[in-house]
This record gives structure tokens, C-alpha cells and sequence, in this order.
């Protein structure tokens, strides 16, 4: 039932408030003197009304104007960055096991993390011809160095396309930021989340890779959005919940915490939907037991849709546990055991489960050290989000919880976002803010309550702060995976503070080839580098400076900024040189060579001469 029909089905059976007047009480019949709540059955909040001038200085055609222009340079940040960049660590694996999906139907590969986003990954390969030789390697990342740079494969092509389904992807995501922020404030307040989503340099970053982070943050959004418009049309809305939350399960192991919450706001949506707090105390219970089975069939398709993603690669569903799973016991290995997936994604699971398990290095604020901080994920929020978007944050925050008409939103952003962010810092790996990455996609529709604050300087300010993102992230291009925000000084001060895939995952390489063509042309090149591209395919011609004599390094060295901050010892083939003498050697290099330039943020050169 719409709206309209719900408020004009209202006004037919409200009294004539005009014979009512100068009428006493006792002259009154019953239906006279209840009153009419003339309130809409909807999803939420009306947007806000800035009054009949506003309008009619804002038209629709604006709004789309201005969509366009905002997910127009999220889309040329995007293409730019993902052309320039060589692969990151992580990159390889994914696009060699999607070549494996088409070509072989298994899903061998790569099994710790669901198959969708390689599935998406996929459906960009299935436009060039990237070949594979049998038998495959047996380790998933020779495979991925086979599918990028061996046999004939060109790497940029293979990048461009496993990377150009995941930009589209991230854009669409973008399109449901606005539509959620527009049911709450209106269509500015869409403008205002949207510029947020379209100019994070995060977001940007990470929706131009082909990885598994952005589609399982995009999805989990699209989820909470269709919960929250349940509570209007529940039988339209809870089934598409229903898929959505099963794509993001089924691109990241990470998002299962999210299926208990969604079980619980789709209780919430169909209480509110059957405006069960008007009803007596039998027709309480039944919605609230109609609200259980519901929320029973949403994880029931959510369930359906991780099983169809491995019955569209294999049918037969053939899976043999592989070794390197290891075991697990406690309430860990009970859960596991318990949950209604594919074997093969329960064995992931016992997979992750272990790699907690292990001990890693880390490197915050200029320290390196070995373990984890609980407080990391929050810290690297703090230095790699733009300081206007941290302040919208926090004031859109401050509005969900203050204005009494967008509290009932609260539960949909404000309590998944919480509850996900502190299961994200109980993790062991400490390598970088795409671990949380769901934080910018959701709060980008916290920020535009702001809107709820009936001040114009308030409105001002918040476009003042969206614009004040917007020009950090243009300075940032195209080295978004680098960037921090200004106090903690931009792209060339990330490595100070952060490393890993903060900062450098490897993506500059192709940048260097081109820097040192250009401005190094026929010097010695000695290379310390730490990622999966190929030197030799950038034209790159280094030595490695651990395998000769420090009085033989000469000329050009340029090093990963990981290498420099905590994985000295990992930079190494420790097969010919010892730790101690390792350290040595790079310590005698960095003592006696002139500090050069900083390409993409996260290799530095020098120069010994």
C-alpha cells in the first residue's frame, strides 16, 4: 500500500474538522472525538522541507546533474589509478583462481575467501584471453604470477580488465549511498553522502583493485538500506535484503557477523511495519512471531545465495579439505561445524581462524612492532579519512542520536557499524584500514543527517566540509592507496606513520619503471622491493643490492616503503645472507646515499654514489 493511498485513506474517514468546531464533548459521537493520526506508514523520516522557495530553486534535473559530475570523477580517479598501478600483493590470486573458474570450474584455489568478488573479477577476464599452462602451479600465488606475467599474458591487460568489473561495481554502490541518504534528508542530504562516498580516497582506492573488500562493504550497505525500507513494503524489501546480505557474505568471510544483525533489524522492520506498538497484546505476539519467520527467510536466502555462488562455478560441488587447513578446536570449531555452508567455505573459515592464530608485525605513528593493537584500525581511520569526513561523521552522528525523527534509523547504520568495527579490532593482522573499509561506505549516510539541523550556517558548513574533501582528495590523485589527511601530511607523510597496504602494497612498480626511464636513463639500478609485480615487465633492469659487496653498490636504489618500516628481514631472499648481516647492509646503504624522490608514496629512491 503507498503512502498516498494510506493518508487519502485517512482523510476519507476524518471528521469535518469544521462542524466539530464550537461542538461540546457531549455532543460529540465516538467517531468525532477520536483523534486521527494522520502519520504515513513509511520506511522512515520524511525528507526535510526547506519550504516552497527552496524548492523551487532545486530541481530534479540538478540532482542529477550533480550525481553524474560526482560519480563521473570517482570513475576517472578510478580508471586512472587502476591503469597506472602494477598489481598489489593481493591481486594475483584472486585473478589467477578466477581464471580457474572459467576455465577449469574448480574452486581449489584461493578457498579462504568466498568465490563472488572473484566471480565478478571474472566476468571482466572473460573478455581476454589470459592463458594458464597444465599442469598449474600448485601454490595460488605462482599461479597468479603465471596468469599476469608468463606465457604471453600481458599484466596491464589482464589488471585493466579483472579491475574495470569492480569499478563499476563500487559506482552502482555509490548510486545506493544516495538513495539511502535521500530517504533520510532529502535529496541535498543524498548530494552530501554521495560526495563523501565519491571523493574517499579509501573507497576510490580500494574500488579500483580487483580485491574482495569493496563488494563486501558495497553489499552489506545495499542491505542495511533495504532493511530500512522494509519497515514500509517488508515483502518487497526483506528478499532483496535477503540476496544482498548473502553477496556479502559470499565476497568476504568477514561480513558473517553481519547475518545475526540483520536478523535482528528485520524483527525490528516488520514491528514497525505492522505498527505493532498500536495493537494489543495478541496481535504483539503474532507480529513478533511473524517477524522471527521472516527474519528466518532472510538468512535462509542469504544462506542460498553463498551456495549458488559455488554451484555456479562447480555443480558437483567435488571438494577435498586440503592439508593447510589445520585444525581448530573450541567454540570456534563448534560454530564452524554447526554453520549451513558449502564444506569448501567452512574450511576457509578454519583457515582464517588459524592465520589469527599467528603473530605479524605492524607499524603505527612510526613505530614498529610486533603483535596487535587493538586500537589500530581506529588509528589508521584517523589518519587516512579526510578531516572534513571525520567531522561530518561525528556531526551526522550527533544527529541521528539528538533529532527525535531520525533516531529510527540509528539501529540500521549506527549499531552495525559498531558492532562490525569492534569484531574488526579483535584481528590479529594489523595491516591496513581496508579491514574496515565498511566504515566510510556506511558513515557517508550517517554525515547527511547533519541535514536534520534546521540552522542555515549548519548546512553551510557541511558544504563547506564536503568541499574540503573533495580538494584533499583531488590533491591526492592518483595515489589514493597512499593518502592521508593533511595532519598527518598527505601522500608523501603516510609512510611515517603507516605501511602495508596503507600505503604500499606493492602498486608503485610500474611507476618506478617510468621514473627511471625518464630521469635515471642508463644508471646502475639496485632494486629492494616488496610486492608480486615483475621488475623485468616495467623495463626494469635491477641488481640486488644484498647479493653484492656494499662498496659495489652504486648508482640508483630505490626501496619499498615496507621494506624501510618493519620488513627489513622479509625483503630479502634469506637464502644467501643472514638477518644480521642483512640489516648490516642496508644500514651501511642508507648512511652513506642522498635520499631522491618518493614515487606513488611508497618507494623511496636514493642515490650512492
Amino acid at each position: 500500500m503507498s503512502q498516498e493511498t494510506v493518508s487519502s485513506d485517512a482523510d476519507d474517514k476524518a471528521p469535518d474538522e469544521k462542524a466539530l468546531v464550537g461542538k461540546a464533548p457531549d455532543e460529540m459521537t465516538p467517531a468525532e472525538m477520536t483523534p486521527v493520526d494522520k502519520t504515513p506508514i513509511d520506511q522512515g523520516p520524511e525528507p526535510l522541507d526547506h519550504g516552497p522557495a527552496r524548492r523551487s530553486r532545486w530541481r530534479p534535473w540538478m540532482t542529477l546533474v550533480v550525481v553524474v559530475l560526482f560519480l563521473g570523477q570517482m570513475a576517472v580517479g578510478m580508471i586512472t589509478a587502476a591503469r597506472q598501478q602494477a598489481t598489489t600483493v593481493d591481486e594475483p590470486v584472486y585473478i589467477g583462481t578466477a581464471v580457474v573458474y572459467l576455465h577449469d570450474h574448480s574452486y581449489a584455489y584461493n578457498f579462504e575467501h568466498p568465490p563472488l568478488a572473484k566471480l565478478i573479477i571474472a566476468s571482466g577476464l572473460a573478455f581476454t584471453d589470459v592463458k594458464l599452462q597444465k599442469p598449474y602451479p600448485t601454490g595460488q600465488w605462482a599461479l597468479g604470477h603465471q596468469a599476469l606475467f608468463e606465457n604471453g599474458n600481458d599484466a596491464t591487460r589482464v589488471l585493466f580488465h579483472a579491475r574495470l568489473p569492480m569499478i563499476v561495481l563500487t559506482l552502482l554502490f555509490g548510486l545506493v549511498v544516495f538513495a539511502f541518504a535521500r530517504d533520510l534528508t532529502g535529496p541535498i542530504g543524498g548530494l552530501i553522502a554521495l560526495a563523501l562516498y565519491a571523493f574517499s580516497p579509501d573507497v576510490i582506492a580500494y574500488g579500483s583493485l580487483a580485491n574482495v573488500d569493496m563488494p563486501a562493504a558495497g553489499f552489506l550497505l545495499t542491505t542495511l538500506w533495504l532493511l530500512w525500507r522494509a519497515r514500509s513494503r517488508p515483502y518487497l524489501y526483506l528478499p532483496l535484503a535477503g540476496l544482498a546480505l548473502g553477496a556479502s557474505v559470499a565476497s568476504k568471510m568477514s561480513s558473517l557477523p553481519a547475518v545475526p544483525i540483520a536478523a535482528l533489524l528485520v524483527l525490528l522492520s516488520v514491528w514497525h511495519a505492522s505498527r505493532a506498538h498500536h495493537l494489543g497484546k495478541r496481535r504483539a505476539l503474532r507480529t513478533l512471531a511473524i517477524g522471527v519467520v521472516a527474519s528466518a527467510g532472510v538468512v535462509a536466502i542469504s544462506i542460498g545465495v553463498v551456495w549458488a555462488t559455488y554451484l555456479i562455478i562447480d555443480p558437483s560441488m567435488h571438494w577435498v579439505s586440503p592439508q593447510n587447513v589445520g585444525p581448530l578446536t573450541g567454540i570456534k570449531a563448534n560454530v564452524t561445524n554447526l554453520l549451513p555452508y558449502p564444506l569448501s567455505f567452512r574450511d576457509g573459515m578454519r583457515y582464517q581462524f588459524n592465520l589469527e592464530h599467528g603473530t605479524y608485525s605492524g607499524f603505527l605513528f612510526g613505530e614498529a612492532y610486533v603483535g596487535a593493537k587493538w586500537y589500530y584500525l581506529l588509528a589508521a581511520l584517523l589518519i587516512k579519512e579526510p578531516i572534513g569526513m571525520l567531522v561530518l561523521w561525528l556531526l551526522g552522528t550527533v544527529a541521528v542520536l539528538a533529532v527525535p525523527r531520525l533516531r529510527a534509523v540509528a539501529p540500521y547504520v549506527l549499531v552495525p557499524t559498531l558492532l562490525l568495527t569492534g569484531v574488526a579490532l579483535t584481528g590479529s593482522r594489523n595491516w591496513g584500514v581496508r579491514y574496515a573499509i565498511f566504515v566510510p561506505v556506511i558513515l557517508a549516510v550517517v554525515a547527511a543527517a547533519v541535514l536534520a539541523f534546521r540552522r542555515r550556517w549548519v548546512h553551510v558548513v557541511a558544504g563547506l566540509l564536503a568541499a574540503y574533501v573533495a580538494v584533499s582528495s583531488l590533491n591526492a590523485f592518483p595515489y589514493y592507496i597512499a593518502y592521508s589527511n593533511e595532519a598527518f601530511g598527505g601522500v608523501d607523510g603516510t609512510h611515517k606513520v603507516l605501511t602495508d597496504s596503507n600505503v604500499d602494497w606493492g602498486q608503485d612498480l610500474s611507476r618506478l619503471g617510468k621514473v627511471l626511464q625518464e630521469k635515471y636513463p642508463g644508471q646502475p639500478v639496485f632494486l629492494i622491493y616488496k610486492g608480486r609485480a615483475e621488475p623485468a615487465y616495467y623495463k626494469i633492469d635491477a641488481r640486488d643490492p644484498y647479493r653484492v659487496p656494499l662498496d659495489q653498490v652504486h648508482g640508483v636504489i630505490a626501496i619499498s616503503e615496507r621494506c624501510l618500516a618493519v620488513e627489513v628481514i622479509a625483503c630479502f631472499p634469506a637464502k644467501y645472507i643472514k638477518p644480521a648481516d642483512a640489516v648490516k647492509q642496508l644500514d651501511g646503504i642508507l648512511s652513506t646515499s642522498k635520499k631522491g624522490e618518493l614515487v606513488g608514496g611508497s618507494i623511496q629512491i636514493y642515490y650512492r654514489p
